[in-house]
């Protein structure tokens, strides 16, 4: 009996007013959702046939999958993953996920020796990290050329061929007992990840790309080495890492390779929650419902179109964050840690691969570090802390030191107020676009205001941040979950503290899935999962805003046109096809995109050169060339410059350039569109 005027405890042991309090925090996030769905008309931005093609592609992929379910006796998770696989060579190209399998290979066997016996995902992550890292040092020397890619890959892997084999065969163990523990939850997290991985059939056509990611890989490929010119190219000297990681499978398959990395890095991150969610104490579950989760949020796809940072930050920051967990729980459990220097290595090669990444993921991994030294005992010997710290240095600080030496900023082109390099405005870059203002607003605003921070459409930063913000609440209030959740939640808002922009948050956005899934599943197991479910279509449903390409239909051409890239080339980018043009032929000189707004030149590698902001001193003297009418000034320019060949857009092209053109005698190669490509004559070519 209990004490009168007590509250009736539950089997658990939890008194029933606490258990309602819970499962209505739970739902009040559910209520607002909905409530901010119909006040701000959501209706309006979204897509509905873009989701239309998200379920036919659903349906196909069940109907290619029903076979091995019906007659192989498949479980129908592992058997979903077959047609996603047959359709990324398929849409994006045979050697380039060739060429990704083999670097894939070669950093498990890398990632290996770094941290010994731990999941495989893990192991590729290391690898990938310490990969861009030793690569970045080297990259003014005349060493990337395809033989050696190919020839330093294989001997890895032969030499590890042993570990990797039984790495391998760990992995699909470890896979069979997930799928046969939640076999409904794996089958639709599988489906959730394939449909993600569809943006990885587009081609590259992202504005940030086509002006500034392509250049390293295509310098790599094209000559062998990286010029570190930030003269022509104002983010040459950036942080650099993941355009690394790019390059290698770039070199490797000859071709462009953006699409299998990138699934390379959805596949490893969603390893990483499903371990995530299993050390704080979830189930098998549990552990495939926040893989849906994370599939589902529209800038999982978006950025898999493209080639921002934030998808391998997101990979390294889940694994990091595993790490950290995985030894609070070991030492919570009373038992020591059979590899305790391996575990350290590899949490150094995360946090230098995340320094290497950007400054603001370098930002992030402080936080992890904090939590770290905060939560573990005892810590590591000031032997074993030097040597991470050397090695975390080795691994992120290639472009900082390469910066420094020839730029004088170590951060080019930020914070150029404090270093005054002559290569940026003595002022500290800024984007006034990103300045809506802070406040404990934003995840009601991100969610339903979007375009105030984000270049994209309403809903693409999905709506667990809202639908679920009462399993945030009870995330932090929950001591399973507590800690991480209180990390996720800095790591959410510290990249919007001077800047808010949704995509720099995304992956603390990810990292918090995993308490909020457990929280609410926690408060409500049965009608959690409801509740979870739902977070995952909406997100779904309005996939295509987080990207524009979805959102014009890319996906649905792509297909259509069975993954030819010149198609979309004509359409969306038309430079691009007049540079592969352009490329058959014998280029003489450099080649000058005229494109004030869309200087789409990063392919042109260290031949390629722009009149926009990217290039400051050319910005600067086209200025002074547009005041000569005559055209004069416009072919001195050129000569200086050396450029043999001129790409313009019609809609831009001033009485003064197209004098420039004609007293030059230039002759129209070709003509994209309303983009033309003309090269100038042998007498005034270089």
């Amino acid at each position: 009996m209990t004490r009168a005027g007590a509250p009736a405890a539950t089997a658990g042991g939890v008194s029933r007013p606490s258990t309602l309090l819970r499962t209505a925090l739970l739902w009040s996030g559910a209520l607002l959702c909905a409530v901010g769905f119909v006040a701000t008309r959501m209706w309006q931005p979204w897509a509905p046939g873009r989701f239309a093609e998200l379920l036919i592609l659903a349906l196909a992929g069940l109907a290619l999958a029903w076979p091995l379910r019906r007659w192989a006796r498949w479980p129908w998770a592992t058997a979903l993953v077959l047609p996603w696989l047959l359709a990324l060579p398929l849409f994006a190209g045979v050697l380039p996920v060739l060429a990704t399998a083999l670097f894939a290979l070669a950093a498990i066997a890398l990632g290996g020796l770094v941290a010994g016996p731990v999941p495989l995902a893990l192991r590729c992550t290391v690898g990938l990290a310490l990969a861009a890292g030793v690569l970045g040092w080297l990259l003014p020397l005349p060493v990337h050329q395809r033989w050696s890619y190919v020839l330093a890959c294989l001997l890895l892997v032969g030499w590890r061929r042993h570990d990797v084999g039984a790495a391998l065969a760990a992995a699909r163990t470890g896979w069979s007992k997930a799928v046969a523990d939640a076999p409904r939850a794996a089958a639709a997290a599988v489906l959730a990840l394939g449909l993600s991985s569809t943006a990885c059939w587009l081609p590259t056509l992202q504005f940030d790309d086509l002006a500034y990611h392509l250049s390293l890989p295509w310098q790599l490929m094209d000559t062998g080495r990286y010029a570190l010119d930030p003269s022509q190219q104002v983010w040459a000297l950036a942080p650099w890492a993941a355009d690394v990681q790019q390059a290698v499978v770039q070199v490797l398959a000859g071709a462009e390779a953006r699409g299998p990395l990138n699934a390379l890095w959805l596949a490893v991150t969603a390893a990483g929650l499903g371990r995530l969610v299993r050390t704080l104490g979830g189930d098998a579950r549990t552990a495939w419902i926040v893989m849906a989760l994370y599939a589902s949020l529209p800038l999982t796809a978006g950025l898999a179109a493209g080639m921002q940072t934030e998808t391998p930050t997101t990979a390294l920051l889940v694994w990091l964050a595993w790490l950290v967990a995985d030894a609070c729980t070991t030492n919570e459990a009373g038992s020591a840690d059979a590899q305790p220097r391996r575990r350290l290595a590899a949490a150094a090669v995360l946090v230098g691969g995340l320094v290497g990444l950007k400054l603001m993921a370098a930002a992030c991994a402080a936080v992890v570090v904090a939590w770290s030294s905060l939560a573990r005992r005892p810590w590591p010997g000031p032997k074993a802390l030097a040597g991470a710290a050397l090695l975390a240095l080795v691994v992120g600080l290639s472009s900082y030191n390469y910066a420094v030496v020839v730029a004088g900023n170590p951060f080019l082109p930020l914070f150029n107020a404090w270093f005054e390099s002559p290569y940026f405005e003595i002022r500290n870059f800024d984007d006034p676009r990103w300045h809506a203002g802070f406040s404990p607003l934003l995840p009601w605003r991100l969610t339903f205001h979007t375009r105030e921070y984000s270049e994209n459409f309403a809903g693409a930063a999905g709506f667990s941040l809202v639908a679920l913000a009462g399993a945030w609440l009870l995330a932090l209030a929950r001591r399973e979950t507590r800690m991480i959740g209180l990390v996720a939640t800095a790591l959410f808002v510290l990249p919007l503290l001077p800047l808010q922009y949704l995509r720099y948050a995304f992956p603390a956005l990810v990292l918090l899935l995993a308490p909020m899934a457990l929280a609410a599943l926690h408060a409500d197991p049965r009608r959690g999962a409801w509740l979870l479910a739902a977070v995952c279509v909406a997100n779904f449903a309005f996939q295509a805003n987080g990207n524009w390409m979805q959102r014009t239909g890319a996906l649905k051409q792509a297909i259509l046109v069975a993954g030819k890239d010149d198609p979309l080339f004509e359409q969306y980018a038309p430079e691009r096809t007049l540079i592969a043009r352009l490329r058959e032929s014998t280029v003489a000189g450099n080649v000058l995109l005229m494109s004030d707004v869309e200087p789409r030149y990063a392919e042109l590698g260290a031949h390629g050169l722009t009149v926009s902001r990217y290039a400051p001193r050319m910005l600067s003297a086209a200025s002074r060339a547009e005041h000569d009418a005559s055209g004069a000034a416009w072919i001195a320019l050129w000569r200086a410059e050396y450029v043999s060949d001129v790409i313009l857009d019609i809609s831009s092209t001033t009485p003064a350039r197209a004098a420039a053109l004609q007293r030059a005698g230039a002759e129209l190669k070709r003509q994209t569109g309303e983009v033309q490509w003309w090269r100038l004559p042998p007498e005034e070519a270089p």
